[in-house]
């Protein structure tokens, strides 16, 4: 066991409540700081609800900038980019332009798929240790596809059947009878019988509610400010006064940036705004396996008594407000695509900024501060990565973390 320390993650959304939490387990002492009345309350708060372990492939690959311009001439298209005159919006899309190679795919997909798995088996350890109460499920994923191309791409990058399946249209109806009437429509799909589901918010509710009960963790709310201190290293401060403190992670998703620069860092996160919609639907007309429909980029999951519909990328909102237009035409594709589960109307909607890198891959580093790390940028994946992440931040204190994920700016 190393030496206690006196930790504080600013942050309370998924990936720094998964990080206290790992580091209390480690015997340290943390403070987790929190601007919001509560927990989960961003990017964390209704998200697709999807632990999709072995489907990590970032956003940036070959043929994704021809395809996003073709979805940029479509209305209700499932990535929307608007342009402003903001050279940080710029940079990040040509780093994202440079990472939209096989090549850089295959590697970041390696990368994420390894801090996936470890995070599979951290929150398997952390279930059977008593974490509970967040809808846990392991149904398995489908991912459907209606384009044939994309579905023998798919299928030709499949390296091990016994995880992930190649499926024939009717053995998708097979998996997920709820869309079977979708199955004409359908080119083939992968189905991943080890994937699972579960609530994001409840889970950080969960981990709030494990770590309150230790006499070791503080919840602190207030704003939190960062700045040079002496001897090199970073001054917290909460609320405009001096915070005290050993180390600090910061996992503030995508305000971690406007928190970083007073120290010099121009972090290369940007929020992608995607949306949600969370339906009572009728009992016995919501699927059991989570499903992806790939080509119209929308996730379909049960969780508990409600199915969580979610989807959408935009590129360049200034907050998470939310858009009607787009809320429309997520309630006109579920009602499509899964008919008998609605109506959507009274579905409960979202927003949410998902703090994204242009490789699609996290930064978990240490910094030239020696008390500063940052656990920054999961993007789409927060919530599957948020234990492995956690993790990860855990041996970079230890000292026994291989080279960090990516190196800080």
């Amino acid at each position: 066991m190393p030496a206690q320390r006196n930790i504080t993650v600013i942050g309370g959304g998924v990936t720094g409540l998964a990080t206290a939490y790992a580091l209390l387990r480690d015997g340290h002492a943390v403070t987790l700081l929190e601007r919001n009345g509560d927990v989960g309350e961003e990017a964390s708060f209704a998200n697709g609800g999807q632990l999709s372990y072995r489907y990590v492939h970032p956003l940036a690959d070959a043929g994704v900038p021809r395809e996003t311009l073709s979805w940029l001439l479509q209305a209700g298209s499932p990535i929307s980019l608007r342009l402003r005159a903001d050279p940080h919006q710029w940079r990040w899309m040509l780093a994202f332009l440079r990472a939209c190679n096989s090549t850089t795919n295959a590697r970041n997909s390696k990368v994420l798929l390894s801090l996936a798995l470890r995070s599979q088996d951290e929150l398997g350890r952390w279930r059977t240790e008593g974490l509970k109460d967040f809808l846990w499920r392991q149904p398995g994923k489908l991912v459907v596809y209606r384009n044939a191309a994309k579905f023998r791409k798919a299928a030709a990058s499949v390296s091990n059947p016994e995880l992930e399946q190649v499926l024939s249209p009717s053995d998708c109806a097979r998996v997920e009878p709820a869309f079977a009437a979708l199955a004409p429509k359908l080119a083939g799909g992968i189905f991943s019988p080890a994937d699972e589901v579960a609530d994001c918010h409840r889970f950080c509710l969960s981990l709030r509610d494990a770590m309150t009960a230790m006499p070791s963790f503080t919840l602190l709310r207030g704003q939190a400010s960062l700045g040079a201190g002496a001897n090199g290293r970073c001054d917290v401060m909460v609320d405009g006064r001096a915070h005290d403190t050993d180390l600090v992670v910061l996992a503030a998703g995508v305000g971690s940036r406007q928190l970083a620069r007073p120290l010099g860092f121009d972090l290369p996160l940007y929020g992608l705004k995607g949306y949600s919609l969370t339906a009572n639907s009728p009992a016995g007309t919501m699927p059991d396996v989570s499903v992806t429909d790939y080509d119209n980029r929308v996730v379909y999951a049960r969780l508990g008594d409600a199915l969580r519909i979610a989807a959408m990328v935009d590129i360049g909102a200034r907050d998470a407000s939310i858009n009607p237009h787009r809320i429309a035409r997520l309630r006109a594709l579920a009602s499509e695509t899964l008919p008998q589960a609605g109506p959507y109307d009274t579905a409960r909607p979202w927003a949410g900024l998902r703090p994204a890198t242009p490789s699609g891959v996290p930064i978990i580093a240490r910094t030239r501060y020696p008390n500063l790390l940052l656990n920054v940028g999961q993007g789409a994946l927060g919530f599957t990565l948020s234990a492995g992440s956690a993790l990860r931040v855990r041996d970079l204190i230890r000292g026994t973390a291989t080279p960090s994920l990516t190196d800080a700016a």
